[in-house]
């Protein structure tokens, strides 16, 4: 290549030429800034979201560990009420019988096993003589009583136990009804159709 050759290469490539050269480097680093920029914030919003995923996972996981902890016995004790029952079914078929060593004998198991159980969590629920509650009671029959009042319970057919604050087994009742209520309803219904009668034949 000559000296004509290197002279004409110089004059294509101008001041405007030079000048874009050394711009052209700053440009990229404005590109490069805001790209970093907008790959930082987008990191951090999956940093945020991965934070906010994980706060609520280790809040689940420990709300599980406690209702573990706290109703872990549940199924065992579930499994434990029919001894119970029978155990009180027992007592009562040998009432007349007070003093024999087996009732004495029965009387403490019983004693001792829901004595055991009440430090694990279980109660009873209170029952004969209270106001009728579906949230604890399940009503077997209505029962007419003139000595008590209406919607309490009158009789308990089965045991129901509390799980610390769940309802382990609800209370197998019998809800009182007044007698004379029914019986006023009967009367006014005969004399409802007496009168019927009577305009019937006028």
């Amino acid at each position: 290549m000559g000296e004509n050759d290197l002279d004409r290469e110089n004059e294509d490539f101008g001041e405007d030429d030079i000048e874009l050269v050394s711009d052209n480097p700053e440009d990229q680093d404005e590109q490069h800034k805001s790209a970093v920029s907008s790959g930082a914030d987008e990191i951090n919003g999956k940093y945020l979201r991965l934070y906010a995923d994980f706060e609520n996972y280790r809040k689940r996981v420990n709300k599980d560990k406690e209702d573990l902890i706290r109703y872990g016995n549940e199924s065992l004790l579930y499994e434990l009420l029919p001894a119970i029952d029978n155990l009180e079914l027992a007592l009562k078929h040998t009432s007349g019988e007070v003093n024999s060593g087996l009732v004495q004998g029965v009387e403490v198991t019983l004693k001792e096993l829901q004595k055991t159980l009440e430090k694990f969590g279980l109660s009873r629920i209170d029952a004969a003589g209270k106001p009728f509650d579906p949230a604890v009671h399940h009503a077997m029959s209505q029962v007419e009583r003139d000595d008590i009042d209406e919607k309490l319970i009158a009789e308990e057919f089965r045991a129901g136990y509390r799980y610390r604050d769940k309802v382990l087994r609800p209370s197998l009742v019998a809800v009182s009804v007044k007698a004379q209520k029914q019986q006023n309803d009967a009367t006014d219904a005969v004399e409802i159709k007496i009168q019927d009668s009577i305009e019937e034949e006028q």
